[in-house]
């Protein structure tokens, strides 16, 4: 039986194993996007973490991103491109250590298949520039069931002024 201590043990290595090296590597890469770079590009527009996830899709530690906690009203927007991901209506406390949404904007992300670590799982990615963003799972709360587990690292916060 899955629980939240085995399900973020499990979490915690695949972030390690990805940044080992043992992940499967871009899998939008071949896809036709608005926003593109080099990867030369990439590597000077992005730290080396944000390129880690965003274009090696990797993942960030668990807990780590002070995301994770931001409360303010605004929008969350990939940090590759600056394009407004996912709304902080939509946000919730999923309890796994990740940015936790029920909805994206609409239009502003994709998804694939990942097959990496012998699971498959649905991978989320930016539709600007392809930057992946995180994975989407079916165990989310009302109105939409989906959970999308997003690094922190891959997004910037903009609040809306009062």
């Amino acid at each position: 039986m899955l629980n939240r201590r085995l399900f973020l043990v499990a979490a915690g290595l695949g972030a390690v194993a990805t940044r080992l090296g043992f992940g499967t590597g871009p899998a939008v890469a071949a896809q036709k996007f608005a926003v593109t770079h080099t990867d030369e590009e990439w590597r000077k527009l992005l730290t080396s973490d944000q390129y880690d996830v965003l274009r090696e899709e990797g993942t960030e530690y668990p807990f780590s991103s002070p995301l994770l906690h931001e409360e303010r009203k605004g929008n969350f927007a990939c940090a590759g491109c600056q394009q407004d991901v996912f709304s902080s209506s939509t946000k919730f406390d999923s309890g796994t250590g990740w940015p936790s949404f029920w909805a994206p904007i609409a239009g502003a992300v994709a998804t694939t298949e990942d097959h990496s670590f012998g699971i498959m799982r649905t991978a989320v990615h930016c539709s600007r520039c392809g930057c992946h963003l995180g994975h989407l799972f079916a165990d989310g709360p009302k109105p939409t069931g989906l959970r999308y587990c997003i690094n922190g690292i891959a997004m910037t916060f903009h609040p809306v002024s009062a």
